[in-house]
């Protein structure tokens, strides 16, 4: 069955950096899209950023665009999400999703939706 794992979370201090990991399982991973989310405690769930299934592109949420890098290795099934200067506001369970790419697929013009695998999620916590 398909699989994704975050990996990479942990307490960190204000101004750390921390690289998260999303590893796939049965699938083919270079067909499908990436993205990041976080949720943090009582909020809604948001995008943070997306590759696509070539790496070729990516964008980012406005909050992201500074500090946060999405990456993807398509011989490893990974992707990563590279996270620099990281504050309190940054605490936050991470999520990776995957969305399987295909002719006409519109999924790029509006990213932040229409996954059909998500992981479990990995907890990022910055103490100030």
């Amino acid at each position: 069955q398909v699989q994704l794992v975050e990996s990479g979370g942990g307490l960190v201090q204000a101004g750390d950096s921390l690289t998260l990991t999303c590893t796939a399982s049965g699938l083919t991973f270079s067909q499908y899209g990436i993205g990041w989310f976080r949720q943090a405690p009582g909020k809604e769930r948001e995008f943070i950023a997306a590759i696509t299934w070539s790496g070729g592109a990516n964008t980012y949420a406005e909050f992201a665009k500074r500090r946060f890098v999405i990456s993807r290795d398509n011989t490893k099934n990974m992707a990563f999400l590279k996270m620099y200067d990281l504050t309190p506001d940054d605490t936050a369970i991470y999520y990776c999703a995957a969305h399987l790419s295909h002719l006409g697929d519109n999924w790029w013009s509006r990213p932040q939706v229409g996954y059909d695998h998500w992981g479990q999620g990995t907890q990022v916590t910055v103490s100030s």
